[in-house]
């Protein structure tokens, strides 16, 4: 089996690549080649055909290029998050929007040559959800979105319904939490606090908080998201049918809910680390995002994740600082 991954180099793709390879396959068939690609070089790994290299998927032409192997998967988690789509409005359509019909159109281009029709799994996002809001938002809430990336995002599940709907390809788009505790150093996505107020108090390092503890979301771990992924390469995609998008499971918790989580895990001296300083601009952003989701649909199709907010600090304890905390 052939894989592209688009947006490779990112936190998670380079977990889902690590996870294929940890494998072997995806849902018991093997992947012998990879096409990995980002605005970086990712690097590839050791034992598989393909090659991995640096492109902007959004330029013309490469849509194309990176089909050309035509492979049996293509995971599309190339974009720009939040903040910046927000503060740069023509980077983000040109990369979200139109970086994702690019790829739709060069998938149908080559099915035009010979029949050609790959699962594609996109990453969607819950930011195509604007309030005002239920308590719990359920499988049969409007797409209403209160940012530009939001909107990116739901006019790129509207395309993968529609050219599914096409047989053009068999598509399964995945609106993911907000996926906490991101690894490594901090992003331009607005909701980049929800993982810095844990993350660096784990390893000794203070960190801002510019919203109240109030503040309510809906959170999953990187190796939950990567499980999303991989389920939704596999998954029957018959029982959809022309409702392609999914929003996933998660775990609702405010920022007390989390600061409390990091106490039982990490302690008092962790906790001291943190340090308020409200931000305006963020707190505008976030205030119009949803806060809990009741997941029905993509929880009977077996997707999972964490159910508390201990569980999701451990994850990152284990799978990003040895097991150890500072």
């Amino acid at each position: 089996m052939h894989v592209l991954v688009i947006g490779a180099a990112g936190m998670v793709g380079r977990k889902l690549v690590a996870r294929i390879v940890a494998e072997g396959g995806i849902g018991g068939r093997k992947v012998d080649t990879l096409s990995l690609v980002d605005v970086v070089a990712p690097q590839m790994p050791a034992g598989f055909g393909g090659r991995a290299w640096a492109a902007d998927l959004s330029a013309p032409g490469e849509a194309a290029r990176m089909l050309a192997g035509r492979p049996d998967i293509v995971f599309h988690l190339a974009a720009i998050v939040s903040g910046e789509a927000e503060a740069d409005f023509d980077k983000g359509y040109r990369i979200n929007l139109d970086g994702t019909r690019l790829l739709f159109e060069a998938i149908r281009a080559e099915g035009m040559k010979q029949p050609y029709a790959p699962r594609v799994v996109f990453t969607s996002s819950i930011a195509v959800f604007g309030a005002p809001f239920p308590d719990a938002i359920g499988d049969e809430f409007f797409t209403t979105p209160l940012t530009s990336y939001g909107t990116q995002k739901a006019i790129g599940e509207l395309l993968l319904a529609d050219y599914s709907r096409r047989g053009i390809f068999d598509g399964v788009g995945i609106r993911l939490p907000t996926i906490c505790i991101r690894p490594g150093a901090p992003n331009k996505a607005a909701s980049g606090f929800f993982s810095s107020i844990l993350r660096e108090p784990l390893v000794g390092q203070p960190a801002v908080l510019p919203v109240p503890d109030t503040v309510m979301h809906w959170h999953a771990s990187p190796r939950a998201a990567v499980g999303f992924l991989l389920h939704a390469a596999t998954l029957d995609t018959a029982p959809l049918g022309a409702r392609r998008n999914l929003t996933m499971p998660g775990l609702a918790a405010t920022v007390a809910e989390q600061i409390e989580a990091l106490r039982r895990v990490a302690g008092e001296k962790a906790v001291a680390l943190i340090r308020r300083e409200p931000d305006e601009t963020i707190g505008r952003i976030v205030a119009g995002w949803p806060r809990r989701f009741d997941a029905k649909r993509a929880e009977s199709l077996g997707f999972t994740a964490e159910t508390t907010f201990d569980e999701i600090i451990r994850v990152h304890v284990e799978d990003e600082l040895g097991g150890k905390v500072a």
